[in-house]
């Protein structure tokens, strides 16, 4: 038998170490596919437009401004309603339903402005429904001048978009890559540990558990003689 016969032949015998993949490989893969799926979402979704159109209220002679103001509040929850009643779907050439659910208003605390946000998968669609929206809400209010004390102009009309507004692929690759890597991280977080005992054949001496000795039978003591 040789004397170099040691570890090096221990393992040889139990065959070649078989390396395991880290730990972390679930963070790249995940980010990786996050990152596919959101480049392949912005890539095949149909790209929006919106446009905006601006709606003032402005005070009679005798009205205080405050009261401008509440019914810019007022007339911005109820513009959809307003337009759909008038001629709005008609200069629009759309829908109630379209126009109910493509059109959004905002109004401010501090200035009596309504701003009147549509959108559509076309740019003049977008554009039209915000003025339609505008012109019905303007014609409403030049209706009602008389009772209410406060007139309602149109601001500024909306334009043709140029551009569209909803994200390109190569956001919606980095949002679905950031999602993808947090996912990632939580699986790694949530995993259970390996136990030392559980490592493959050939790992590092750290991740074995330490071997621990049977405890020895105990030792026959030698009686006297006497």
């Amino acid at each position: 038998m040789s004397r170099f016969s040691g570890p090096r032949q221990r393992q040889s015998a139990r065959g070649p170490r078989t390396r395991s993949l880290p730990r972390w490989w679930p963070l790249p893969v995940c980010a990786l596919l996050g990152a596919t799926a959101g480049g392949v979402y912005g890539a095949v979704k149909t790209p929006e437009y919106s446009a905006t159109s601006y709606v003032v209220v402005t005070p009679g002679e005798k009205s205080d401004p405050s009261v401008a103001l509440g019914f810019a509040q007022a007339y911005g929850r109820v513009a959809t309603e307003v337009a759909v009643i008038g001629d709005a779907q008609i200069w629009a050439g759309v829908s109630a339903t379209t126009l109910r659910s493509s059109v959004q208003t905002a109004t401010s605390p501090d200035a009596p402005m309504i701003a009147i946000t549509a959108t559509s998968g076309r740019a003049a669609d977008a554009a039209g429904m915000a003025n339609a929206v505008a012109r019905a809400l303007t014609l409403n209010g030049t209706h009602t001048q008389a009772d209410t004390g406060v007139r309602v102009v149109q601001f500024s009309r909306a334009v043709k978009p140029l551009a569209p507004s909803s994200p390109s692929a190569g956001l919606t690759a980095l949002v679905g890559g950031c999602a993808g890597g947090l996912l990632g991280g939580l699986g790694l977080l949530a995993r259970p540990r390996r136990r030392p005992e559980d490592a493959p054949e050939g790992a590092p001496e750290t991740e074995r558990a330490a071997s621990v000795p049977s405890p020895a039978g105990a030792a026959s003591v030698p009686q006297e003689v006497g």
